[in-house]
């Protein structure tokens, strides 16, 4: 298996081609929980993998509660779906605590203050009420409690690390809070082996070949927890060298070439920690960042693309790292259209010849 085809193979497992799944529910779940601090970044990679999807489907996912925006895994923001927040919250929660330790005491945030501003909030959520984060922070300046900007921040991740609170559906363009208990009925509790071979079985099994070492980048879990999940998971899982992956028959793979816009953090970039096997034609002289959104093809990442939204329209500027051929031209107006129907607005869209150097 040589770098290529690993990132054809993981083309396939992330669901980018020939999916069999409907409804933006299952593609979270298969995903385990996707990156999310750019919302709308994070619905589009969805509309990606689902060509049916429009923003609208999974906005009302999102304001259904079917779908969670919450501080899971790393500390930063991840799509998950509702029947998965409590183990994946018991799993790695307690390391994301750790990470932002240093944060908590610097901003002097101790057990004290996060246990009132916690009280606060239940009195202000109760009873299936949503309250944006400034709403919020109202009520804790009212309580003598000074808390903005980073401090804020931290008091609102503690919170939903803790299981306190989760999403609730957008005010507007607004984000609100509600209690978890309220906002997700039960399900059954996790042991943490169980959860560990959960994670790996769905990590695995979605974004393979990977290793171990991509695993716990992605999941901001230790390697020996890791290896322990891989372990439990093996009975579901190929292993070839290093990589633990779902085999897949090479029938699979597309007989004709696609062109992806991928949003900035897409799970295609951010769920490795080796993202090499894509990035066969970044050189040092027109280098790729992953921070970006990136234009792809075949499992190869080709360049880079921006888009202006407008009220009625929207405009993409496409870099390609290489001059394009007509067939790439070509299937970029197909990508492009499609971005079109998912956002349900004309989008306008020039090529240019390569990123610059």
């Amino acid at each position: 298996m040589n770098v290529a085809d690993i990132a054809r193979l993981r083309l396939i497992n992330q669901q980018l081609t020939e999916t069999t799944l409907s409804t933006p529910v299952e593609l979270v779940t298969w995903l385990g929980a996707v990156q999310g601090q750019e919302y709308a970044q994070s619905k589009w990679g969805l509309g990606l993998r689902l060509p049916q999807l429009t923003d609208a489907d999974i906005e009302r996912d999102f304001a259904s509660g079917a779908l969670l925006r919450t501080h899971v895994l790393r500390p930063t923001w991840h799509l998950v779906a509702a029947a998965d927040i409590r183990w994946l919250l018991q799993l790695t929660a307690p390391r994301v605590h750790a990470i932002n330790a240093y944060m908590y005491r610097k901003c002097e945030l101790d057990s004290a203050i996060f246990n009132r501003c916690n009280e606060i909030m239940i009195r202000q959520l109760e009873g299936g009420t949503f309250l944006t984060r400034n709403a919020l922070n109202q009520a804790f300046q009212q309580q003598g409690i000074e808390a903005s900007d980073t401090r804020l921040s931290c008091i609102m991740m503690q919170a939903e690390l803790d299981g306190l609170i989760c999403s609730g559906p957008r005010e507007g363009n607004q984000f609100t809070y509600a209690l978890l208990e309220e906002r997700v009925k039960p399900v059954a509790t996790l042991s943490k082996e169980e959860a560990l071979a959960e994670m790996a079985q769905r990590y695995f099994i979605s974004r393979g070949p990977a290793t171990i070492h991509d695993f716990a980048t992605w999941s901001g879990l230790t390697v020996t927890d890791c290896r322990k999940g891989a372990e439990l998971a093996k009975t579901n899982l190929t292993k070839a060298g290093d990589y633990y992956f779902k085999d897949v028959a090479p029938a699979s793979t597309p007989t004709t070439e696609r062109l992806y816009l991928l949003p900035m953090y897409d799970e295609f970039v951010m769920g490795y920690k080796d993202r090499s096997p894509s990035m066969l034609l970044s050189s040092e002289s027109k280098p790729l960042s992953v921070f970006e959104n990136l234009l792809m093809a075949d499992g190869q990442l080709i360049g880079t693309w921006k888009r202006s939204v407008g009220t009625k329209s929207t405009d993409v500027k496409a870099h390609f790292l290489y001059s394009p051929t007509d067939a790439q031209r070509s299937v970029f107006e197909t990508a492009v259209q499609h971005l079109q129907r998912f956002t349900n607005k004309p989008v306008t869209y020039e090529i240019l010849q390569h990123v610059s150097k």
